[in-house]
C-alpha cells in the first residue's frame, strides 16, 4: 500500500468487513507510523508476515505518554490528555478532525440508546471538566448539544444545583441522563438522595484517588440507593480511544462498530484467551487509524458471546486513568 494512500469511511464499518479493514490500518500504520513499525520490529513481526488479525502487534498504551503517536503526516486540530494525576505523566493523543470524532461517538451512543434529541443530558465530571483538553467532555458537551434542551449542562461542583434540576426533570416527558465520574457520583447520591425512577445514570471514569476502589456491583447498588433508580449503565472509553464501549446493568460491554476487544493472555502477550478466561484487554480502533488502531490496555477483562466483555481490574502498579475501571 502507498504512503498516505488511506481512508477509512468509519460509517460504513460492520463486522462482516471488520478484519479486512482492520488489517488494511494495519498495513497503513506500519508503513506511516514510525513509532508503530519500530514497535513491531522489535516483536519482529513485519508487514508481510500479518495476514490475519491474529498476527497484528498491538503498542502498549504507555506509549503514548512518551511519544506523538500519528500516521502519516498532518497538523492536529486538538490534543486529547488523559486526566491523570499529579504524580503520573499524562497521556496524549491527537485528533486530526474533531467533528469525525464527534459523529463516531454520536452513532456509538445512538445506536445503543437512541436519539439524542430525546434526551436531556447532564453532566458531573468535575475531574475532566477543570483540563479544556478533555476528550470525555468533548464528546459530552457534543451530546449536550445534540441534545438541544436548556437543560442540558455540565454541573462543575454544585451538587445543590444538580439536585434541584433532578428534582425539576422528574415529570419531563424527555428521558434524562445522568454522566458522571464514578467518585462524584457516588459523593451526590450520599449528600443529595433522590428518588428518580426514570432516571438513567453513565457510569465513567474511575474513583481518580479520591475513594477507596470498589467492585462495579457495589458502586451501582449505592447509585441504585441514593438515586432511586435501576438504570445505571457504564461506559468504556479513554483518551487514546476515539471509540468507546456501553453496559448495561449486567456489567457486559458492546463495542461500538468501528472497535473489537480481544483479551491477551496473562503469560504469553502473543496468544489469546479462551472465551470466559480472564487476560489483559487488546482494543482494535479503527476509529483511531490517523494514530495507532491496535492498542495494548493495562486493563483485564472477559470476552463473552465473542463479543461482549467483561472489565474485571487493571494490571498491578497500572496508572489510575481515566475509563471505567473497578477492582477485581
Amino acid at each position: 500500500m502507498a504512503k498516505d494512500s488511506l481512508h477509512i469511511n468509519l460509517k460504513m464499518i460492520d463486522l462482516q468487513d471488520f478484519e479486512a479493514q482492520a488489517l488494511r490500518v494495519f498495513q497503513y500504520q506500519y508503513e506511516n507510523n514510525s513509532i508503530y513499525r519500530k514497535w513491531c520490529k522489535s516483536l519482529q513481526k513485519t508487514s508481510e508476515e500479518v495476514k490475519t488479525l491474529d498476527d497484528v502487534p498491538y503498542l502498549p498504551i504507555s506509549f503514548f505518554k512518551s511519544y506523538d503517536v500519528m500516521s502519516g503526516n498532518w497538523k492536529p486540530e486538538l490534543t486529547f490528555e488523559s486526566s491523570g494525576t499529579t504524580a503520573n505523566q499524562t497521556s496524549k493523543h491527537h485528533v486530526d478532525a474533531i467533528g469525525d470524532y464527534h459523529e463516531n461517538c454520536k452513532t456509538a451512543f445512538e445506536t445503543n440508546y437512541g436519539e439524542l434529541s430525546d434526551y436531556v443530558i447532564l453532566a458531573l465530571l468535575p475531574s475532566y471538566l477543570e483540563r479544556n483538553n478533555s476528550g470525555l467532555v468533548h464528546m459530552v458537551n457534543h451530546f449536550i448539544e445534540g441534545s438541544q434542551s436548556p437543560d442540558s449542562g455540565f454541573f462543575l461542583n454544585d451538587l445543590k444545583a444538580l439536585h434541584e434540576k433532578l428534582y425539576e426533570l422528574r415529570g419531563s416527558s424527555r428521558k434524562v441522563m445522568l454522566w458522571g465520574v464514578t467518585f462524584a457520583l457516588l459523593d451526590f447520591a450520599e449528600a443529595y438522595p433522590i428518588a428518580f425512577e426514570q432516571l438513567r445514570v453513565m457510569v465513567t471514569g474511575g474513583m481518580k484517588g479520591r475513594r477507596k476502589e470498589m467492585v462495579r456491583q457495589e458502586v451501582h447498588e449505592r447509585l441504585k440507593s441514593g438515586l432511586g433508580t435501576s438504570l445505571i449503565y457504564s461506559e468504556y472509553g479513554m483518551t487514546e480511544l476515539f471509540s468507546q464501549a456501553y453496559a448495561d446493568a449486567d456489567g457486559f460491554f458492546c463495542p461500538s462498530k468501528t472497535m473489537q476487544v480481544r483479551i491477551r493472555d496473562f503469560n504469553d502477550p502473543f496468544t489469546f484467551a479462551k472465551e470466559g478466561r480472564a487476560g489483559g484487554i487488546n482494543v482494535i480502533d479503527l476509529a483511531n487509524w490517523k494514530t495507532c488502531s491496535f492498542i495494548e490496555t493495562q486493563d483485564i477483562g472477559k470476552m463473552h458471546d465473542k463479543h461482549r466483555f467483561e472489565v474485571l481490574g487493571r494490571y498491578d502498579h497500572a496508572d489510575l486513568r481515566g475509563c471505567n475501571l473497578m477492582v477485581m
